[in-house]
């Protein structure tokens, strides 16, 4: 009897990884990464303008390379591949035409950054986004911002293609719509040729663009028109409905067929956010608070309708039905910097290195010794008492995201003296990103949803059991680390499987696909009374911050 092979395409920040999993049991057979060769380059990126931009031809040539690799490095048959799912980061919008064509694979906008994929951490829609956050409160009709926490964001949908189309006529002109990244590889690979056909992302859309049932579908016409016109014409060319990823977009089209050597019989999915996917190869559960930790967080819940009832849980970045797991209501959160909290860090104390450089020291002896930089950072701060020191650090160095989005808002560090050393500094930045974790998880139980345990998957979780035990001792919480370091792969190759209709929902392709966990960190009850008062200072210290940036911005 054949096998029954699923392929999950997950496109991270930086590449994309594809795994070829085996649907009677989620083993990965064989997985490859591809990283993009113009964004490593830096091309179409200027970071002192938080502007952050991907050219679609990355993603096209690195999906052939990774599905061709993992073809052509397994015993498999082309037939035992019955379906495939992508994910992707987002919000990451992209202009497109009438066809669903990218403008940038267009020769006239080859190298225009305002018609690449706009990446989830551009946050050059600041000012756009505070206009759509204004008008919902005053506009005297519904606050279509209601179920994602009351506060729309820069990283999302609607800001950011506010943002472009003023800035960039010529691209306005000639843009027909725009599609979620997730939306268009999934359309471009399947034969679905009608860009009206197309069955787009539930998990995109509620998250991202403000799209809800209860309203009929996006923001009326009305309300986009008050911000702008041109965004009325771009939601009459949106569909009222979408769909979840454990749906079928179609099968594979000739061309992408003949381009990855798979079969036209493979079926494509709906896609789905990247962190979705992950919390699905989590293995969440109805309680269960998964955290995707690496440069960034996204922290997810789901939760019966019934439980939910009419709850609007303030601040939080978006309740949708039919997110994450279908036929529940997905909960998102998350941490602008997590990872980059300390990376930063890292970058602080190389800068001389990098300046003073000579040929003494070749360039890869340079990365390596920057490389164990916060491996000797950790060794020391891991023997600090936790009350030896005064310092206090607030890790919104990219803004915050979650409780109450803020891109305005800044980080800190205060009780600095002469006696402060690095290790002193680099345990109160890691404490700081777990007290921002610590902020979240209160808001949703505040909010009256429960929090029965709490997973973590991504590099950090995987890599510094420093940081996962004072994340443990913070929360006052078990934290479990999953078995597999491809969850994202490995959800989106579940999605796969129900709608190749190997199994009849996502709980049951986890039953059979989940990987388990691996370890599990237990919160140290005499850390947690310290930290309990320390955590006091980080509020604090935030409600500080906070009250001068708003009087500034006054």
């Amino acid at each position: 009897m054949d096998r029954r092979l699923c392929i999950g395409l997950d496109f991270g920040s930086d590449s994309v990884r594809a795994v070829l999993v085996d649907s009677s049991d989620g083993s990965i057979l064989v997985t490859h990464v591809s990283g993009y060769k113009r964004w490593k380059e830096g091309k179409y990126c200027e970071p002192s303008k938080y502007q952050f931009r991907q050219h679609p031809a990355d993603h096209m040539e690195s999906l052939e390379e990774v599905v061709q690799h993992v073809i052509n490095s397994s015993d498999s048959a082309v037939s035992e591949i019955k379906s495939l799912c992508i994910d992707t980061t987002g919000s990451s919008p992209v202009p497109v035409d009438e066809q669903g064509f990218p403008l940038a694979l267009k020769e006239e906008f080859s190298e225009d950054p305002d018609a690449m994929v706009i990446l989830w951490k551009d946050h050059t829609a600041i000012r756009e986004a505070e206009e759509i956050n204004q008008l919902a409160k005053n506009w005297g009709g519904t606050d279509f911002t209601k179920y994602s926490g009351g506060i729309y964001s820069s990283e999302w949908f609607w800001s950011k293609i506010l943002h472009v189309s003023r800035s960039n006529d010529q691209l306005k002109r000639r843009a027909y719509t725009w599609m979620e990244h997730c939306d268009l590889l999934a359309f471009m690979l399947s034969d679905i040729g009608d860009l009206k056909e197309m069955k787009r992302s539930r998990c995109a859309a509620g998250h991202k663009a403000m799209w809800h049932e209860s309203w009929g579908g996006y923001p009326s016409i009305d309300f986009l028109e008050k911000l702008d016109p041109y965004l009325g014409q771009v939601v009459a060319t949106l569909p009222k409905k979408t769909y979840t990823s454990d749906i079928p977009v179609g099968r594979l089209n000739q061309e992408w067929a003949e381009k990855l050597g798979l079969s036209t019989d493979v079926i494509v999915t709906v896609g789905i956010l990247d962190a979705h996917a992950g919390a699905v190869g989590g293995e969440i559960e109805e309680g269960t608070l998964v955290r995707v930790m690496g440069t960034s967080t996204c922290d997810m819940l789901i939760s019966q309708k019934e439980v939910v009832g009419d709850l609007c849980l303030k601040g939080i970045s978006g309740q949708v039905d039919g997110s994450i797991v279908p036929g529940m209501i997905g909960f998102e959160a998350g941490q602008s910097a997590f990872g980059d909290v300390l990376d930063w860090f890292k970058r602080l104390l190389s800068w001389p290195l990098d300046q003073l450089h000579t040929d003494a020291l070749s360039a890869e002896e340079l990365e390596e010794m920057k490389g164990r930089l916060l491996d000797e950072l950790t060794i020391q701060a891991e023997r600090l008492p936790i009350d030896q020191t005064d310092i206090t650090a607030l890790d919104w160095l990219n803004g915050r995201r979650t409780p109450d989005a803020n891109p305005l808002l800044k980080g800190a560090i205060t009780g600095i003296t002469i006696g402060t050393n690095a290790p002193m500094i680099y345990k109160a930045l890691v404490e700081s990103i777990c007290f921002g974790a610590k902020k979240i998880v209160n808001r949703f139980i505040e909010e009256g949803l429960e929090i029965k345990s709490i997973v973590g998957i991504g590099g950090v979780a995987n890599k510094s059991s420093f940081i996962m035990q004072i994340l443990a001792d913070i929360l006052n919480m078990p934290i479990k680390v999953v078995a597999s370091q491809q969850t994202g792969g490995l959800g989106a190759a579940m999605f796969a499987a129900v709608a190749a209709k190997i199994y009849p929902s996502i709980k049951e392709a986890i039953n059979h696909m989940g990987h388990g966990f691996k370890q599990t960190y237990y919160p140290n009850q005499e850390n947690v009374l310290l930290y309990k008062k320390l955590f006091e200072r980080y509020c604090e210290l935030g409600e500080f911050v906070e009250s001068k940036t708003e009087a500034l911005q006054s």
